[in-house]
């Protein structure tokens, strides 16, 4: 198992997509992982079971954002040390990031088996789906601390440049999933309480099998129990870098909580349609969000090793790899889109018709999103996570929520203008985005040096 790789020297581009690819393929299977939940709940459950897991799942994927931001600190905190050539500071490192996401699953798992039944009112689940929605978030709490560990191990490697862990792990994980799903939703027709189960026991599988792998394989570095310890300088500088990436990743989902909220007030199908929707954005959004986390480690190690014109060379490979992804995706969604709904929703003429028309509106973002997200993983690799979460929680908190709202009183309502909301809100950050590439790209012109978190 090959497990750092130097990315401060040679080619970019085919580098680069050596290492994105594993990366897609990760998030190609988390999208099946969770996309397997709604096609086995939509064909073999009830609307109210479809609207539940995707209520539930929301929240969780929400939890998983913030859990994924944090760890971001780690990746790039790793990264960072690789191009500074500080291998023997990168157990103390992974050790503090397994104690800080220990403590932070725990706190998690309390909140959820507490307040599942208040945070379901407060996202307005519809009345038929409530039960389901309340008992899909105390099962997936109860499992937190492997969702933790599962997403920990991912942003783990992707930081020593090693992709290929994550997707090995990721790959156990969706293999379990969708044998849990047949055999608990189609099989015993357990319905929520199936999804859910299935979605836990594969996770905490997956973490056991990818520990035992990783120790039998090795690290090229020191690494052992008595790095698992909080150092204050390395916390300090993972949360700093991690936190405001965490903070955005959380507040940008709740805006899409909010979504999902406003969508439940229209009644159980809709919400259903819209569940399905989403499951597909995450497959449609699969080529940007690779290149997302990939430019992250690859810039974050140029940028250790003082080489912002290499930096700049990854950014532009990557616009270009991910433009030409995004038209593809783009008419698929567009055009396709009914048949695409198809596949989670069999039968359910009404749902995926919401779905096709929420997805239309997406169709569009798929453009956007292919240019903003290149630019966040340059950022984030730059270390400047900061910038990153101002204008995350601006597209989010200025347009999406506003819009929607305004889309709701809009007479009749239209799940196509709803879901406007979020190509507006990509344009804005797009735009931002592009103006401060400017400031920064005078700022390296004129011989000032790269901030570090280290």
């Amino acid at each position: 198992m090959e497990k750092t790789n130097n990315f401060t020297e040679g080619a970019i581009t085919a580098p680069l997509l050596k290492f994105a690819l594993p990366v897609l393929g990760a998030l190609l299977l988390q999208s099946l992982y969770g996309g397997v939940d709604m096609f086995v709940v939509g064909n073999f459950g009830t609307t109210a079971d479809v609207s539940a897991v995707n209520t539930g799942s929301w929240l969780m994927m929400t939890i998983t954002q913030v859990i994924i931001g944090l760890s971001m600190g780690t990746t790039i905190l790793l990264g960072q040390m690789i191009g500074m050539k500080r291998e023997g500071e990168l157990g103390d490192v992974m050790g503090t990031g397994i104690c800080l996401f220990a403590i932070l699953g725990l706190c998690v798992t309390f909140i959820i088996e507490v307040f599942a039944r208040p945070i379901a009112t407060l996202m307005q689940s519809p009345q038929e789906a409530f039960a389901g929605t309340v008992l899909y978030l105390r099962i997936c709490g109860g499992g937190l601390l492997f969702i933790v560990a599962y997403n920990l191990l991912g942003a783990l490697f992707r930081g020593l440049g090693n992709s290929r862990v994550p997707l090995m792990t990721v790959a156990i994980a969706c293999f379990l999933n969708i044998a849990g799903d047949f055999a608990l939703v189609g099989g015993y027709h357990m319905g929520v309480a199936g999804a859910a189960i299935a979605t836990v026991a594969a996770q905490a599988l997956s973490v056991v099998i990818s520990l035992v792998i990783i120790k039998r394989n090795g690290v090229s570095f020191d690494f052992g129990i008595k790095n698992i310890r909080i150092n204050k300088t390395h916390l300090k500088a993972t949360v700093k870098l991690g936190l405001p990436i965490a903070f955005q990743d959380t507040l940008i989902s709740i805006s899409f909580l909010v979504v999902t909220a406003i969508v439940n007030s229209l009644g159980v199908t809709a919400s259903a349609g819209i569940g399905v929707a989403e499951k597909l954005c995450g497959f449609i959004m699969l080529v940007p969000s690779a290149l997302m986390q990939s430019m992250a480690a690859f810039v974050a190690q140029n940028i250790g090793a003082g080489k912002w014109n290499r930096a700049l060379k990854t950014l532009k490979s990557g616009l270009i790899i991910s433009a030409a992804a995004g038209i593809i995706m783009a008419y698929f969604t567009f055009f396709h889109g009914d048949f695409m709904a198809s596949l989670f929703a069999a039968g359910k003429e009404d749902v995926i018709a919401c779905a096709y028309e929420y997805l239309k509106a997406y169709a569009i973002d798929t453009l956007l999103v292919s240019g903003m997200f290149c630019f966040v993983g340059f950022f984030n690799g730059c270390g400047r996570t900061r910038f990153v979460m101002l204008q995350g929680i601006t597209g989010a908190f200025l347009v999406r929520i506003p819009f929607s709202f305004a889309m709701k009183m809009r007479q009749p309502v239209s799940l196509f203008w709803i879901g406007m909301a979020t190509p507006a809100s990509s344009l804005l950050q797009l735009i931002i985005c592009l103006l401060y590439f400017a400031f920064v790209y005078m700022q390296m012109k004129k011989g000032e040096k790269m901030p570090s978190a280290i």
